[in-house]
């Protein structure tokens, strides 16, 4: 079966796990930007090659499909081609995955009431049976 394209939508992009760490990079970078820490909205593939840990050629060859989906976008200053995040281009996805939210939110609720019954179930159980023995109790 032939691969579908990776450069197709926002989608088919951060389905590779590499182009998310990318893309979370460039995310941090800009928010540190944004709180007054001293970095920029735009870099590089060597500073992103250096942040990564990857090799340069596998950078850029990821690079090259978050820009052709519009997830990221570049501008040449001199030699140098500076790469930032376009987060407004992920708003599909992130309005796909939230009509999924109320599944999670049920089961966090079945979780907590789950954890709350037994834990009014141990309570319940001490205190009938009034306090546990020295000789009775659990050693650590």
């Amino acid at each position: 079966m032939a691969r579908s394209a990776t450069t197709t939508d926002a989608f088919a992009a951060i389905a590779e796990p590499r182009r998310r760490e990318i893309l979370g990079v460039l995310a941090k970078a800009q928010a540190d930007g944004h709180r007054g820490v001293a970095a920029a909205p735009e870099h590089d593939v060597t500073w992103l090659v250096e942040e990564l840990g990857w090799p340069q050629p596998q950078v850029s060859k990821h690079l090259s499909v978050l820009l052709q989906v519009g997830l990221v976008s570049v501008v040449r200053k001199g030699r140098r081609r500076m790469y930032s995040l376009n987060a407004d281009e992920l708003r599909p996805v992130f309005d796909w995955v939230k009509q999924y939210e109320k599944f999670w939110e049920h089961q966090l609720e079945r979780i907590k009431a789950r954890a709350e019954r037994m834990h009014r179930e141990r309570t319940s159980n001490q205190t009938h049976r009034g306090p546990v023995p020295p000789s009775q109790a659990p050693s650590d």
